[in-house]
Order: structure tokens, then C-alpha cells, then sequence
């Protein structure tokens, strides 16, 4: 696996660092393909804003810049970026004025099934709920306890992705994926607004279905809702689209909304 810290090769990294002890930071998963990070615009976007939230700093041109060279030496598989408010003492407060660290870790491309975006995958019904935070809804912290807990639930070959929901009941999104619908030819997504993250790829799927014309909605999706619908399907940035066939004893179809989408999302991988 190979990793630069601050743009250094093979650099240490300090026990006080804030991300590993508070989990003080942020991070994008970036697929690489032929030494070009895909969706970087996206990335970058969402890695600003996470930012400008947490009140992070970050320099944008010395973040690009490092992702280009870093994906131009992977060539193919997987750049993960982590950006944490770098080193701290004992106790929640931070240094003043914060030094960020970015440390870059590239691994290799995922081996998932063929059959799970051919044939589509069963969703594994999580208990671990999400908890509802506005102040961190939608980002990609590195705080992933909840998704630990919930992919430690299952452990078999059958269930590909796992399904969770909030306090509420609401249904949000996968343990890695976010989750879109189709009822009536509505293509409808959670509303991220208490909690969840809000994908790169999952943006990239609402722009095109905006441009194509598609009916769409982003709002709370009870779990009855899930039930009825007429399609389900799962999508991120290194896998792209999965159709959801089954959850425990409910089945949907592979419909060719889906099919669509799928199908625009894999060109764009593959350009």
C-alpha cells in the first residue's frame, strides 16, 4: 500500500494526531483509472465543504496537486484521502492556530462481484441505527463507528450491502452506499439533512437524472415506502450502480430506470 503524509513518501505518523484520536478529520475515496482520479471535481467539492464546516483549513491547490501526482504514480485502484487537524495535546481542544495533515493511501482496485451489478444484490436489514446530528449530516467524517458496528452484522457471501436507517426509523442509505428508489417513475433519495453521507456518486446520479428529465425527489423515505417501490438500487464512486434484488423476504425487479443509470454511470467510469 503506499502513502504519503503532507506529500512525503513513507513519512511516520504521529501518535497525537487528532484524527486518530478523535477522529478530527475528513475523507473521500477516489477511484483511479489510468492515473486519473475520477470524480474529482465532485470530491474536492465535498471535501471544501466539509471544511468549511468543521472549520478545518486546507489549502484546495495543494490538495489537487497532491491527488494528481499521487494518482498519476498509483495508475489504477484506489486513492483514499484523509485531511485531520493534525497534532494535539491531551483534552478536546484544539491547537491554536490548527496545522492540518493530509495522508494519502493507495491500494489496489476492488475485486467486487460481476454478478452484483449484473444480477443485482441482497440488502442485510442492520439494527445499528444512525444517529441524527445536523452538524455533521451529509459529510464524510472520519468517525465511522456506526458503519463498523453495522458491517460487523453480517459475515456471509449472500448479503452484499446492509440496510440502515435512523432513530426514526427513516431509511438513509447503505453501510457504504447511498440508496435511491423508483415508485411511479419518481426516482426518490433520502434527505440527508440529519444524518448520512451525501456520496459523490449519489450527486452525480441526481445531475443526470435532472439533465435526462427524470422525476425526482430527495426527502424522508419511511421504511413502507422501501417496501412498495418499484425499483431499488445502490450506487458509489468505485462500484458506480447495484441493483437491490432482495431484502430478507421482499423482491424487486432490475427495472429500466436502473438499467439507465447503470448504463450512463459505467461510461463514466470507464472514460
Amino acid at each position: 500500500m503506499a502513502c504519503w503524509i503532507d506529500g512525503r513518501p513513507d513519512e511516520p505518523l504521529p501518535p497525537t494526531d487528532r484524527g486518530l484520536a478523535y477522529g478530527d478529520g475528513l475523507f473521500e475515496t477516489i477511484a483511479v483509472r489510468r492515473g486519473q482520479p475520477l470524480l474529482l471535481e465532485r470530491h474536492l467539492a465535498r471535501l471544501g465543504e466539509g471544511c468549511a464546516r468543521l472549520a478545518l483549513p486546507g489549502d484546495p491547490a495543494s490538495i489537487r496537486a497532491e491527488l494528481l501526482a499521487f494518482s498519476a504514480a498509483l495508475g489504477e485502484g484506489v486513492a483514499k484521502l484523509l485531511l485531520t487537524r493534525g497534532d494535539g495535546l491531551r483534552g478536546y481542544a484544539a491547537p491554536q492556530p490548527p496545522q492540518s495533515r493530509r495522508i494519502l493511501l493507495g491500494s489496489p482496485p476492488p475485486r467486487y462481484p460481476p454478478g452484483n451489478a449484473a444480477q443485482g444484490v441482497r440488502l442485510y436489514p442492520c439494527r445499528t441505527r444512525l444517529a441524527e446530528q445536523p452538524l455533521l449530516a451529509g459529510l464524510k467524517h472520519l468517525n465511522r463507528l456506526e458503519q463498523v458496528l453495522a458491517r460487523a452484522e453480517w459475515r456471509d457471501a449472500e448479503h452484499a450491502e446492509g440496510l440502515m436507517r435512523d432513530l426514526s426509523g427513516r431509511v438513509i442509505e447503505g453501510v457504504f452506499s447511498n440508496l435511491f428508489l423508483v415508485r411511479d417513475g419518481v426516482l426518490l433519495t433520502a434527505d440527508l439533512c440529519r444524518c448520512g453521507v451525501a456520496g459523490v456518486m449519489r450527486a452525480e446520479i441526481l445531475e443526470q437524472a435532472e439533465r435526462a428529465g427524470i422525476a425526482l425527489q430527495v426527502r424522508d423515505i419511511d421504511f413502507a415506502e422501501l417496501l412498495a417501490a418499484d425499483e431499488v438500487f445502490l450506487c458509489n464512486s468505485l462500484y458506480g450502480i447495484w441493483p437491490v434484488r432482495r431484502f430478507e423476504e421482499h423482491d424487486w425487479p432490475v427495472g429500466t430506470l436502473t438499467r439507465k443509470l447503470q448504463g450512463s454511470i459505467r461510461k463514466l467510469l470507464d472514460s
